[in-house]
C-alpha cells in the first residue's frame, strides 16, 4: 500500500475522534469515581493521554497553539485545591482530610448529595494532567 497524503487526513480526523471519546470518558471517570473504581487519578491519565494524542497528531508548535496552559501551573493549581480541602476539617476541629458531606435541593436537579471529595478529586485531577503532561512535554522537548 503507498502512503498518500489521504491517509494523514484519515488518520488525523480518526484520532481528533477519539480525543474527544477520551476526554469524555476521563470525565465520567472522574465523577463516577467517589462510589466505584476510579476518580481523580485515572480521571486526570485519562485527559493526559488525550493532550498526548494532540502532540502526536500535530507538532509542538500547533499543539502549544490548541493546549494553551501552563503545565506546572496546573500542577500548582492542583495541589493548592486538595491541600485547602484537606485542611478544612482541622478548621472545624476534626482530622485533617475528614470528608464532609449533605444532601441539597437544586434547582432543576433536586437532590443532591454535596462532599468535599469532590473537589479534593478534582485537585488529584489536577495534579496528574500537569505532572504527566510537564514530565511528557519535557522528555519530548531534549535533544
Amino acid at each position: 500500500m503507498k502512503y498518500s497524503k489521504s491517509h494523514d487526513v484519515m488518520q488525523r480526523i480518526l484520532i481528533t475522534i477519539t480525543i474527544y471519546f477520551l476526554v469524555a470518558f476521563s470525565f465520567y471517570l472522574f465523577f463516577a469515581g467517589h462510589n466505584n473504581p476510579g476518580g481523580g487519578f485515572i480521571g486526570g491519565l485519562m485527559t493526559a493521554s488525550a493532550f498526548i494524542l494532540i502532540y502526536v497528531i500535530f507538532d509542538r508548535r500547533v499543539a502549544n497553539r490548541i493546549i494553551r496552559f501552563s503545565y506546572p501551573g496546573i500542577l500548582a493549581t492542583g495541589l493548592f485545591v486538595s491541600l485547602f480541602v484537606g485542611l478544612i476539617g482541622p478548621v472545624f476541629g476534626d482530622p485533617m482530610f475528614t470528608q464532609y458531606f449533605d444532601y441539597f435541593d437544586l434547582p432543576f436537579f433536586g437532590e443532591v448529595e454535596l462532599t468535599t471529595a469532590v473537589p479534593f478529586d478534582f485537585g488529584i485531577y489536577l495534579v496528574v494532567v500537569g505532572m504527566a503532561m510537564a514530565a511528557t512535554v519535557t522528555i519530548a522537548e531534549d535533544e
